[in-house]
């Protein structure tokens, strides 16, 4: 078991970190890299007065076009020195349609590779593609913060809450927890009336073990506001290479208006975190 097909979008010519840390970890994994390279029409044409929607329509999705076709051309040329298996393609999508373009594309991928989506610089489509993936691609997705660097995967902290969300990012992230040299299972103020309450994180840890994963469990109490705080510096002061959560365990518009731990993670997570639902 492991992570054949590795997928990343890319939609901005900066980009160049997300694609680096895409090519690590398809060497790393011996897996196929596709890099699928998207021009993306931003207009609106209802928003235009009568008779000028046709002209700024063609001018949009002819800007889309030399836009896509040039950045595959820089990703072939950045990828044909390298020894591992690649195949490039590219397409044009208006802003409504991306989720259904990308989300193909996900759906018969093992991994996506993607950088974060918020944050100071991150690009104009980032959450978009990142949310297509997760929804209509039901992918496993790793959001690197910066680019990939070895040693990578150590030590990997799981943010467990019991919930559907988390057991889908662990079960898509077992061929890195297997590889790697420590587990940590990090429950936060777990419920007491959850079903776990006597043994948190344990029935988890008892079937990672099967699997040969080190695991172990750790429970901290809330000490702070904000659950994605709590991950971090857990990360920090276990020298956490990598974390596994599960994604939008509420809904994307309610985290959206009112916060949640994936969105946050999204925009301040310091390590590579995996994500899936």
């Amino acid at each position: 078991m492991g992570y054949k097909t590795i997928l990343t979008v890319l939609t901005d010519a900066d980009q160049q970190k997300q694609l680096d840390s895409a090519i690590a970890m398809t060497r790393r994994e011996d897996a196929h890299l596709d890099v699928f390279c998207m021009g993306v029409d931003h207009t609106q044409s209802g928003y235009y007065y009568a008779g000028a929607s046709a002209y700024v329509f063609q001018e949009s999705i002819d800007k889309a076009v030399a836009a896509a076709g040039e950045l595959e051309e820089r990703v072939r040329d950045r990828l044909d020195p390298e020894d591992i298996r690649w195949s490039v393609d590219s397409a044009v999508a208006q802003v409504g349609g991306l989720s259904t373009l990308v989300g193909m594309r996900a759906r018969y991928s093992d991994l996506v590779v993607l950088s974060r989506p918020y944050g100071e610089g991150a690009p104009t489509d980032a959450e978009a593609v990142t949310e297509a993936a997760l929804f209509e691609g039901s992918a496993p997705v790793l959001i690197v913060p910066d680019a990939l660097k070895e040693p990578f995967g150590r030590k990997v902290m799981i943010a467990w809450n019991q919930s559907n969300e988390a057991l889908a990012a662990v079960r898509r992230a077992l061929p890195l927890l297997i590889a790697a040299d420590s587990v940590e299972i990090t429950v936060i103020d777990p419920s007491p009336s959850g079903p776990e309450r006597s043994d948190p994180g344990g029935a988890l840890c008892q079937m990672l073990t099967r699997h040969g994963v080190r695991a172990e469990i750790a429970v901290l109490a809330r000490t702070q506001p904000l659950v994605s705080d709590i991950l971090n510096r857990r990360a920090t002061e276990i020298g956490a290479d990598m974390l596994v959560m599960g994604a939008y365990g509420h809904s994307r518009f309610r985290e959206a208006i009112l916060g949640g731990a994936t969105r946050n993670m999204l925009e301040k997570a310091q390590v590579p975190v995996l994500m899936a639902r």
